[in-house]
């Protein structure tokens, strides 16, 4: 190839060359014109004057959604729709009448004082019975009622009684009265003695218990051991039985508390519980001696279905009883933990021996107690 054809060549090479880069400035000076000319048009947004003018603490969202440590937590529990006929707040009345279960956990009180080495009071004898969560809390009353007074005369004269030996002493009554109905003897299946809640005072002396003298402590501290003298003279219209200041009544620590500073009878009581349902106003009261706090509701009983719903605290302690009317109350001891259940000191093994000695000593008119029985 001859030199002139070679510089030729090399011309047209660089004349290309030259021409493509005079192309790529062209174009990268177009677009950096319109790319200054969009930045040059953009517009300012100005900040929300919301947000200037509302102060929001940035942890509010955290703060809402913490859970309240004071509000208490519940839970459904399902019971059977008839136990609302039993439970220590059990309303047993000439209206409504006690359901004997079988299950009834009685013991003796003469074996079980024996058994804490107890000699302040006794028994007419072995086979007078009461459930058993109302043994300790009596036992321990007569113990300071003892310790107080030295007084040791007190006799249980009046217990646990079956349908057949209420029904005959009512008989007795009506026979001695000649009435149509008896105020003091209350008709079969009518009885709170037929429910082990209840017991009746006497003392070895007189054979008598009026609430005085040394027996008027009883009858006034008897609340702190969950104790009710359930009939007295300014509530005879409504309990229809007349004054009995012998006659003690077991429905707990919380609700004795209660009726007792307001002056009311159980029947009283229940009804102002109803008040107090699940879903509304609670009762909520405290025992300033003791600092405790309690918290009663009333949860209505479904009678269609064989289980109730009932709403109950969790982590909280708590108790359920039949009213033995409609439903079921709920006592909560607040800002406590719930009790982990003990092995009993005594079981009762042989009750049924023991319910049928029952009727044949109670039925014994040689007794000294025979004419004592009320209620």
């Amino acid at each position: 190839m001859s030199k002139k054809r070679i510089s030729k060549a090399k011309s047209i090479r660089h004349a290309k060359t030259t021409t493509e880069i005079v192309i790529s400035l062209v174009l990268l000076g177009t677009c950096g014109f319109f790319a200054k000319s969009a930045f040059t048009d953009v517009t300012k947004v100005e900040q929300s004057s919301f947000y200037d003018n509302k102060d929001i603490p940035t942890d509010s969202m955290t703060q809402n959604t913490e859970p309240d440590p004071d509000q208490m937590i519940y839970e459904s529990l399902s019971v059977n729709t008839t136990d609302k006929f039993y439970g220590d707040l059990i309303l047993v009345n000439r209206d409504h009448q006690y359901f004997y279960s079988g299950n009834e956990d009685l013991v003796s009180i003469i074996e079980m004082n024996e058994e804490n080495n107890r000699n302040c009071f006794t028994a007419v004898d072995n086979t007078y019975t009461i459930l058993r969560q109302v043994y300790e809390p009596m036992a321990s009353m007569v113990q300071d009622f003892y310790d107080r007074t030295g007084n040791d005369t007190l006799i249980i004269y009046g217990s646990y009684r079956t349908k057949d030996f209420q029904q005959d002493l009512y008989d007795q009554d009506i026979e001695n009265t000649g009435e149509s109905d008896s105020s003091r003897v209350a008709p079969a299946g009518h009885s709170e003695h037929e429910s082990g809640l209840a017991f009746d005072f006497s003392d070895t002396v007189n054979y008598d218990y009026d609430g005085k003298g040394d027996f008027e402590w009883i009858n006034t501290n008897c609340y702190k051991y969950g104790f009710i003298v359930r009939y007295t003279k300014t509530k005879e219209n409504i309990t229809k039985f007349v004054d009995e200041p012998w006659h003690f009544r077991y429905v707990g620590i919380p609700h004795a508390l209660y009726m007792n500073s307001h002056d009311l009878c159980l029947e009283e009581y229940i009804d102002l519980i109803r008040q107090h349902p699940y879903d509304g106003e609670h009762l909520e009261f405290s025992d300033s001696e003791n600092k405790n706090e309690y918290e009663v509701y009333f949860v209505k009983s479904d009678d269609g279905a064989d289980k109730t719903t009932v709403p109950v605290p969790t982590g909280t302690r708590y108790e359920i009883s039949g009213n033995n009317v409609d439903g079921f109350i709920v006592t909560v001891y607040k800002g406590q933990k719930p009790l982990v259940e003990e092995t009993p000191t005594k079981a009762f093994e042989e009750a049924p021996e023991l319910t049928t000695a029952a009727e044949e000593n109670e039925e014994d008119p040689e007794s000294d107690y025979s004419e004592e029985y009320s209620e």
